[in-house]
């Protein structure tokens, strides 16, 4: 459940200050410290009742529950008033120690955290990339500002409970898109689970409505149920003489709900609603306690889970494990050590306990969950740009990873989609350059091949560096990571510039002649890409330095349109038969919300989209590389949500393409197989043969469901062996 903190609530009053800092566990030399910064903001008109102090103490509260030293209560409690405007950092210097006014400074500087959902799509400036960087510097400098960043978090959204709507859904996407998984990360599992539990509220209130009302539903009769079981859980325990504190553990309404979505099942079959945790004080005395709980019950094999012979990523460790209690309810059971149990809810902030208690040894583990930080500053040189750095945070912070192992046993951690490819170029550049191929446990693999937890890697090397441009066509597969790409554009960069001019010219032509458009204005592009000739355009896109597709997409966009269609023109045909339609566009997931096509780039399905909240208007759905959009996401980054083509364009399109090939024995068979894997349905096909001159001609007719699946599909069956062209074709 969302914790109601005593700070938050009505009840709490400045006079009672001594007696509330008390009561949350802090040392005299801390709330002595707190006073006298609680006296110095009344000194500057800043008291109890000022919005921004009451916001610091809040923060002052989440903080001691997770044990933060004097210097980051100080300067939690600043923060907001800080924040606000209302002191100066020159003032708070000349008061409070230097490391108060550098936290501070982090704390400020992390506020580009903001800008990562949207950048990745949007693309960044210097200004936004020079934001970014000196975020990730206070980041690793100092991890106690990601701490206070997280509590300033959980405060804000406290505060919007009584906003509008539209204040709350983008609060709380906000939270779910960076805020909650950053606290994941870090293994701050206290803070992780209120950020996701307030999100889901703003989110899904009738959900969380539900759920909650279901937790409550029979509470006396679960609550006397888990008591009972408790004691008998203590007494077995007493009776094999084993030290252990148990207790009922927390229900969280987001967790609580995903595990339904996840396994579909009904709330009363779920494990979370009735929960245990044993707290031991070594670890063998954890597989002690899971014997006796095992030998006392019987347990679901199927849902066990050892996290201490195998910790998650984020340092996690505790075995879980489901038995059957009394009456056949399954219960779930946590077995772990007092410090597995501190790092899971402090994660990086048990650092500072530690250190107070002079047990420094045990900080390795917390310097491991900020290692990737400290990566992605080793990277930077590597990535183009501001759009690349803020893709490679997001990825690292945000989506799955994959472990693969080296040859050496050496463990390491990719996006989840990384091909061997993304390996070769995390080992090293030259690997990258020069690998011909790769090995996953002695099987020889594809490039394309995507990596899977355990698969050990090995790449092989030719003796010159040797890149394919093909690798940086995301249609193709080659590489998922941005730092990779990164490497491959610089190798092309540092080449010969005919040879970049060559090439770009041949990647457009191929792609302007496979969507059949023309180049009609040409000062245009070049003031889209900010060059000055088509010579630098055609070297750009050859170098990897400008994405071709996004060069077409802008063409596209140039050419004249009378009205909106409601299918796609690239892909020519009407749509196939399909069933009731739903919605034209569905954002954030939901469909049926007001929505209307932006005037300014007139997307069309097929197109990337995103949506910019409007006032009045409801959603604007715009191209993703708008140039107007890119005004207003300047402006009002907050109002930015994903968006997707809907039901109406799901049902598949029909499309005619032409295959001029070399005639040879096997080529249908190859050709086919590619149309298999991508799960191309081909409705008619035809083919003839020119003797002569050895050249074969397949016209096929195919229902595919968008302009992405289009190119893909072009751009592999272009890879095959003695294929001349494939485009698309107009009777």
């Amino acid at each position: 459940m969302v914790r109601v903190r005593q700070s938050h609530s009505s009840g709490y009053h400045g006079g009672e200050t001594i007696e509330w800092l008390c009561s949350l566990g802090l040392s005299d030399k801390k709330i002595s410290a707190l006073l006298e910064c609680a006296a110095w903001l009344k000194q500057q008109q800043l008291d109890d009742e000022v919005a921004q102090v009451r916001t610091g103490w809040e923060m002052v509260e989440i903080l001691a529950e997770l044990k933060m030293d004097q210097d980051s209560l100080i300067a939690s409690l600043l923060f907001p008033a800080f924040e606000a405007g209302l002191l100066e950092l020159v003032l708070i210097a000349g008061n409070f120690s230097q490391p108060v006014s550098a936290l501070l400074t982090s704390v400020q500087q992390m506020e580009a955290i903001r800008t990562i959902p949207t950048s990745v799509k949007q693309g960044a400036d210097s200004q936004q990339a020079d934001n970014l960087r000196r975020m990730l510097l206070a980041m690793v400098e100092d991890v106690r500002a990601v701490v206070i960043k997280l509590a300033a978090q959980i405060c804000y959204l406290r505060d919007v409970k009584n906003a509008d709507e539209e204040t709350r859904v983008l609060a709380a996407k906000e939270t779910n898109a960076i805020f909650a998984p950053l606290a994941n990360r870090l293994g701050i599992g206290q803070l992780k689970w209120e950020l996701e539990d307030l999100a889901f509220r703003y989110l899904h209130p009738q959900t969380y409505k539900q759920v909650a009302t279901l937790l409550e539903e029979r509470r006396l009769d679960r609550e006397q149920y888990m008591q009972d079981f408790v004691t008998a859980v203590r007494q077995k325990m007493q009776d094999a003489q084993l030290q252990a504190e148990i207790y009922g553990r927390p229900k969280h309404i987001f967790s609580i709900w995903k595990k339904m979505q996840k396994k579909q099942l009904p709330f009363e079959q779920l494990y979370d609603i009735r929960a245990v945790r044993i707290v031991t004080e070594r670890v063998q005395d954890c597989y002690a306690a899971l014997g006796i709980v095992h030998t006392g019950w019987r347990h679901l094999p199927k849902e066990f889970d050892d996290y201490i012979a195998t910790p998650k990523q984020n340092g996690y460790q505790s075995i879980h494990t489901v038995v059957v209690g009394p009456q056949g309810r399954p219960i779930e059971i946590q077995i772990r050590t007092r410090q597995m149990h501190e790092e899971s809810e402090l994660g990086v902030a048990a650092h500072w306990r530690y250190k107070e208690g002079g047990t420094a040894g045990k900080t390795a583990a917390n310097d491991e969950k900020i290692g990737w930080l400290r990566k992605l500053l080793q990277w930077q040189e590597d990535l183009a740009d501001g759009t690349d750095l803020a893709e490679e945070l997001r990825t690292q912070v945000i989506e799955d990873r994959v472990y693969v192992f080296t040859p050496k046993g050496d463990i390491v951690d990719l996006p989840i989609g990384s091909t061997p490819l993304d390996f070769a170029y995390y080992v090293h550049s030259n690997v990258g350059h020069r690998c011909i191929g790769a090995k996953i446990s002695g099987r020889i693999v594809p490039f394309t091949y995507q990596l899977k937890t355990g698969d050990q890697v090995e790449i092989l090397t030719g003796r010159e560096p040797n890149p394919s441009r093909d690798w940086l066509n995301p249609n193709l597969g080659y590489l998922k990571s941005s730092r990779a790409r990164s490497k491959v554009q610089y190798w092309f960069r540092l080449q010969d510039r005919d040879k970049n001019l060559l090439a770009g010219r041949e990647l457009l032509d191929a792609e302007l002649n496979r969507l059949n458009l023309v180049l009609e204005h040409p000062t245009k592009v070049l003031a889209r890409f900010n060059v000055n000739s088509m010579d630098e355009l055609l070297v750009g896109i050859g170098g990897g330095e400008i994405k071709v597709t996004q060069v077409v997409h802008f063409i596209q966009s140039q050419s004249p349109k009378h009205e909106l269609p409601e299918i796609d023109p690239r892909l020519k045909t009407k749509p196939l038969p399909s069933p009731k339609v739903k919605s034209d566009v569905v954002v954030q997931g939901v469909g049926n919300l007001l929505t209307h096509m932006a005037g300014c780039c007139q997307p069309l399905p097929g197109d990337a989209i995103i949506g910019y909240i409007t006032q009045g208007r409801g959603i604007a759905i715009h191209r993703d590389d708008c140039d107007q959009f890119k005004t207003l996401l300047d402006a009002h980054p907050e109002r930015v949500v994903d968006a997707t083509w809907g039901d109406k364009y799901a049902s598949g399109y029909e499309v005619d393409i032409r295959i001029v090939a070399h005639d040879r024995n096997g080529l249908l068979r190859d050709i086919t197989s590619i149309l298999a894997n991508e799960k191309a349905n081909v409705t008619k096909m035809s083919s003839s043969s020119d003797i002569k001159a050895q050249t074969a001609v397949i016209n096929m007719t195919m229902e595919l469901y968008n302009l992405d699946s289009l190119n893909k599909l072009l751009s592999k069956v272009s890879q095959i062996d003695d294929v001349i062209e494939a485009k698309r074709f107009h009777h």
